[in-house]
């Protein structure tokens, strides 16, 4: 009896192995695209200061409050929404001499510093004169941006696509095929060039002189990978 089930077993797997046959792989064509998109900024990021200093915490941070609240209220008055500020970082230190190796307390030092969007291009350098003029110490920082960047992007993507599809209409055309449909896209994420920003400022100026302020381009690249079948 076991020898019958033995040779029922042999004779059983050629007929599964002939019921199973491996298929070959897909024959598919894998391109890379790119597209990139070139807007002129509408927004801007920046960062304003104001550093303080006396001889007591409180005194520091009294002179901190009044140059912070001076540059703040020249902000709102040019036209900048509440919701457009946010303060980003507040601080107060000791700041020591060192002679003959002793350290003496000199006074303490104040600094307050808030982050700007500016949706009018036409306004940074105003903006920027008018906050330094009042009281601001520094300006930094400086980012051009889109309102709408998610179209930016869209637009991006979709030029990579097509580019990827050329290149591989290409190399079908090459090796006497004919595409088929697509069988997988991969996003390969999108990039930002921005434009160079200008030089940091930390000199008083008249509110008068306007900050020569240019916007460019923002250049937006997006990559994909396109896997495509072959007829």
């Amino acid at each position: 009896m076991k020898t019958l089930f033995l040779a029922l077993c042999l004779t059983a797997t050629p007929a599964l192995a002939q019921q199973q046959p491996v298929q070959p792989p897909p024959r598919v064509i894998v391109t890379a695209g790119e597209g990139i998109v070139k807007r002129a900024p509408d927004r801007v990021w920046v960062t304003v200061g104001a550093e303080s200093r006396g001889r007591t915490a409180p005194e520091a941070q009294k002179l901190n409050v009044d140059a912070m609240t001076a540059v703040l209220d020249k902000i709102r008055a040019a036209g900048i929404a509440a919701d457009a500020i946010q303060t980003t970082g507040v601080s107060l230190n000791p700041e020591f001499d060192f002679q003959n190796g002793k350290q003496t307390l000199r006074g303490y030092v104040a600094r307050n510093q808030v982050q700007i969007r500016v949706d009018d291009m036409q306004k940074v350098g105003d903006i920027l004169s008018a906050a330094v003029g009042t009281g601001a110490t520094n300006v930094s920082g400086l980012r051009f941006d889109l309102k709408n960047r998610d179209a930016a992007e869209s637009d991006a993507l979709r030029m990579a696509v097509r580019d990827s599809r050329r290149r591989a209409d290409a190399a079908a055309s090459g090796a006497s095929v004919e595409i088929g449909g697509v069988v997988r896209i991969e996003d390969q994420g999108v990039s930002d060039v921005m434009p160079p920003m200008p030089m940091a400022r930390t000199m008083a100026m008249p509110a008068a002189a306007p900050v020569p302020v240019e916007g460019g381009e923002i250049e937006i690249r997006a990559r994909v990978t396109v896997t495509y079948a072959i007829k």
